[in-house]
């Protein structure tokens, strides 16, 4: 804070006392004694203002402490009002603003005003102490507000964000379950014969340009071999599947299920059908020759 002797006021009443002192106290006198004589006649009791009208020094400073104050009230409730305006929040039914309009004026009338008596002084000193406080309070009422509010956004966000991935986890949970029970109804669906059938023609269109009168070769092949049955196992000899393929563990370089999946079986057994023999009619060809293939 500014020392009281640093205000305006201090300095022009020091400088007022300093220049008229001497001959201020004579002219006091005679000012009075006039006064009295002009006045008895109408019975007029007169008391000089300028008898202790000068402020003291603890006047003074008290008075350069609370412009100071309310200067530093005045930064900090229009900070606030800054930081309301620009904050996306509602502070529900307390003010958006912190009214110091009448504050300022005081302070400024403080601060500003030359030659005060200590009567005035003294006055506008109060003005501007009862302004702080007031200011003050309404400005704590709205960071109290602020922060309510800021709180209250914070859980309910969290609350939004936790509801969404909730809604989120359920709908990929929900697909996760369709999806998986479409896979298990279309595996099910391609290991029955008809569809394995139905995979091998799409196949080995698809991968090798085979025709119906090639399919119709695998057809017989593969039903003299497994029934197209993917479950298949020779015992005498081990071999497993559509494919009859010996041992059944080589179709694992068409896929890791290969025990469960008709149509990983039938993607090992046309490749190996397109590597031994070259067709499927080839392949039946050798079979009905020598009874394997």
């Amino acid at each position: 804070m500014f020392h009281h002797q640093n205000t305006r006021a201090s300095r022009r009443v020091a400088a007022a006392a300093s220049a008229n002192s001497a001959m201020r106290r004579p002219l006091i006198g005679i000012a009075v004694g006039a006064a009295l004589i002009a006045t008895a006649a109408a019975g007029i009791v007169y008391a000089p203002a300028a008898l202790g009208a000068y402020p003291t020094e603890a006047a003074l400073e008290q008075a350069s402490d609370a412009v100071d104050d309310g200067k530093i009230a005045l930064v900090n409730a229009e900070a606030l009002n800054n930081v309301v305006a620009t904050a996306d929040i509602s502070l529900g039914t307390v003010t958006t603003a912190v009214d110091f309009v009448e504050l300022r004026s005081d302070v400024r009338m403080l601060e500003g005003a030359d030659d005060l008596s200590s009567q005035r002084l003294a006055e506008l000193t109060d003005d501007v102490t009862a302004g702080i406080a007031a200011v003050d309070g309404r400005r704590d009422a709205m960071q109290n507000a602020l922060t309510t509010a800021r709180v209250n956004k914070a859980a309910e966000n969290a609350r939004l964000k936790a509801e969404a991935e909730r809604i989120a986890a359920e709908k990929a949970a929900k697909k996760a379950a369709e999806d998986a029970r479409r896979a298990a109804e279309a595996l099910a669906a391609g290991n029955t014969p008809d569809g394995a059938k139905a995979t091998a023609r799409a196949m080995a269109a698809e991968r090798y340009g085979w025709g119906e009168g090639e399919f119709s070769c695998l057809v017989s092949l593969w039903t003299k071999e497994s029934g197209w049955n993917y479950q298949a196992y020779n015992q005498n000899g081990g071999a497993t599947g559509i494919p009859q393929a010996l041992p059944g563990d080589k179709m694992a370089t068409a896929g890791s299920d290969w025990r469960t999946n008709a149509t990983t079986q039938i993607s090992w057994g046309l490749d190996y059908i397109q590597r031994a023999y070259g067709s499927p009619c080839a392949a039946w060809g050798h079979s009905q020759a020598v009874n394997w293939y």
